[in-house]
């Protein structure tokens, strides 16, 4: 085959969600000149991708909150995927944790491995497929210091108003904005993200996640989840790196402590101080269960992957289908 008639052949990808935070997924191997044209065509909620036969009307499933480049080695034990995150804007985002797990399933189906090491531009993450089928990765340990964040200040940003809104900055492979609010249904995400997100403060800018604790009678703790993504510009229905951010915000804030009983442990157990409380966190698009450590340590992210549809697609979106 020519180099011509390879340029010329379309791309195959895959669609992928976690708890529906949904990627497309496509093979670094494969030739595609532009990748953020391809990423921001491809990934449009109004003119993407969406599967054969399927209603285009359907809600939410045209389009994607991302175009994941995976290169598999898997000469490696565990084996290792090399993971590039092009957004909807056509941005590439250093980290993001359910595209890691999308990642790292990806792999394991490939290798026949339950355990992957997935490469971001944020680090190394070490990632497990569970009996259950769910994907657990690690998320590194979260960072307040200003430098890390980063921050356009010396000192951290802890509970202070940002374009009316009360946050607190963390990184957890990307900057995050957090709120905690009484009622995340509440908030108009759509009105008051974008300031926040853009604020001088975050000279690479922040995801804004707006979240609740939530307590039942039996004292068991819980939390809901909203998320507006930087680079896909809007609100996405999972976003793993700010489940990690929130609950890591609420243990600096104290709004939760190492006595806490987690939502996800029926037995009421609860681990140590090196490995943390397991805590359930609810974006709309499902549950993740999230542990940040009492001390400084790796926090980790849990939830379901799920695989959706496979298509072929020009691999310049501008040419003639």
């Amino acid at each position: 085959m020519s180099l011509h008639e390879s340029r010329a052949r379309p791309v195959s990808f895959e669609k992928y969600h976690g708890t529906s935070n949904d990627f497309l997924v496509v093979d670094a191997d494969a030739y595609v000149p532009n990748r953020a044209a391809f990423a921001t065509a491809y990934c449009d909620r109004d003119e993407g991708v969406v599967a054969d036969g399927e209603s285009v009307e359907e809600e939410g499933r045209r389009g994607a909150d991302g175009t994941l480049f995976l290169a598999l080695e898997d000469q490696y034990s565990p084996p290792r995927v090399i993971m590039t995150l092009v957004q909807p804007d056509g941005s590439t985002a250093a980290m993001c944790g359910n595209g890691a797990r999308v990642a790292a399933a990806w792999a394991a189906e490939r290798t026949g491995a339950d355990e992957v090491m997935v490469d971001t531009q944020a680090g190394t993450r070490h990632a497990r497929v569970e009996d259950d089928g769910d994907v657990t990765i690690e998320m590194g340990v979260p960072a307040f210091d200003p430098k890390n964040v980063p921050l356009a200040r010396d000192a951290p940003l802890v509970e202070e108003d940002v374009e009316g809104l009360t946050v607190t900055a963390v990184n957890t492979g990307v900057p995050h904005a957090v709120a905690f609010v009484d009622d995340v249904d509440a908030v108009d995400l759509d009105a008051v993200a974008p300031a926040v997100r853009h604020a001088d403060v975050f000279p690479e800018g922040a995801n804004v996640t707006v979240a609740s604790v939530e307590e039942d009678a039996e004292g068991e703790v819980s939390f809901r989840q909203r998320t507006y993504e930087r680079g896909v510009e809007g609100e996405t229905q999972a976003c793993g790196t700010g489940a990690v951010a929130l609950v890591a915000a609420a243990k600096q804030l104290d709004l939760v402590g190492s006595e806490a009983r987690s939502a996800s442990g029926a037995s009421g157990e609860r681990s140590d101080s090196r490995t943390g409380t397991k805590f359930t966190v609810s974006p709309p698009g499902g549950d993740l269960e999230i542990t940040v450590p009492d001390r400084r340590g790796v926090a980790t992210l849990r939830g379901p992957v799920v695989h959706e549809f496979s298509g072929e697609v020009p691999r310049r979106p501008d040419a003639e289908q």
